[in-house]
């Protein structure tokens, strides 16, 4: 029996949105809810609080601008307090819980990772269903069948492996790292080797140019994050919340997902591999 993993029929989404730096990715997503409110009325998930682990951060200028509540709690000063190292996930499952604690209020049931730069542990990932974009296509598999471009460096490490075309992928937060369930992936941003070189590299060339000229390999990469933020983050980030928002995501028993078709509600797709907006 397929369950929808937010039943529309319980009310309006809550969210509470989770950054640690600019909220670029968490300002589209307000955006797109208040932009659909002023023009319609309610929209289908509402951003009800905004949490940081970092107090610096833009968190409470977003907040004041969007007028939404704000909870800030610094990560660096929970672990320096406990004489702790950053890696020592006994204390971020600690300071996890107790940033659950202070988001009860809200009654959020997601949470929107929008550029949240903790590993998420089990208190959090149980509190709430936690959807979080990341810049690859998660789909692309290792030949031992893991995924091929997780962690900070996954547009670097796409385009050093050669790779013509870049994407967004969101996914449910899992307890492995960038290795939840997918839920969509973006169109594709191409990669122009020839607006760098003149001409299509070889994998070895570009590997080779990465180490020779760091700071231009820096650039590239940055350039391409950006582009990609602008058409594959900031539109299937959105989208995915609303269509999740509206119950088209739903999951078998085992936990196996599908999504009911935009423009059939009839038909359902399995998406081992997400729901592509091509």
């Amino acid at each position: 029996m397929l369950k929808p993993l937010h039943n529309p029929e319980d009310g309006q989404m809550r969210v509470a949105g989770l950054m640690s730096g600019s909220g670029t990715n968490l300002v589209e997503i307000i955006k797109t809810e208040k932009a659909y409110e002023k023009e319609f009325g309610k929209f289908p998930y509402a951003v009800v609080v905004i949490f940081s682990d970092t107090f610096d951060c833009n968190a409470a200028r977003i907040g004041k601008e969007y007028d939404i509540p704000v909870v800030m709690r610094d990560k660096k000063g929970f672990y320096a307090k406990r004489n702790a190292l950053l890696r020592d996930l006994e204390v971020r499952a600690e300071f996890d819980a107790e940033n659950v604690r202070a988001l009860a209020p809200y009654d959020a049931t997601v949470a929107a990772y929008a550029g949240y730069m903790s590993i998420a542990t089990a208190p959090l990932i149980s509190a709430f269903l936690g959807i979080n974009v990341h810049p690859a296509d998660l789909s692309i598999k290792n030949e031992d069948g893991s995924r091929k471009y997780t962690g900070d460096n996954a547009v670097r490490d796409a385009i050093l492996a050669g790779e013509h075309e870049l994407r967004s992928t969101t996914h449910i937060i899992e307890p492995i790292v960038d290795g939840g369930r997918i839920l969509m992936i973006s169109s594709p941003l191409e990669v122009n080797f020839h607006e760098w070189f003149g001409y299509s590299p070889s994998k070895e060339e570009i590997n080779q140019f990465f180490k020779d000229e760091p700071k231009k390999a820096e650039e590239i990469t940055n350039v391409h994050q950006s582009r990609l933020k602008r058409i594959g983050d900031w539109v299937i980030f959105p989208n995915t919340l609303t269509y999740l928002a509206q119950g088209k995501y739903l999951q078998d028993e085992r936990g196996a997902l599908f999504f009911e078709d935009k423009h059939d509600s009839a038909q359902l797709q399995k998406i081992p591999d997400g729901y592509r907006i091509d």
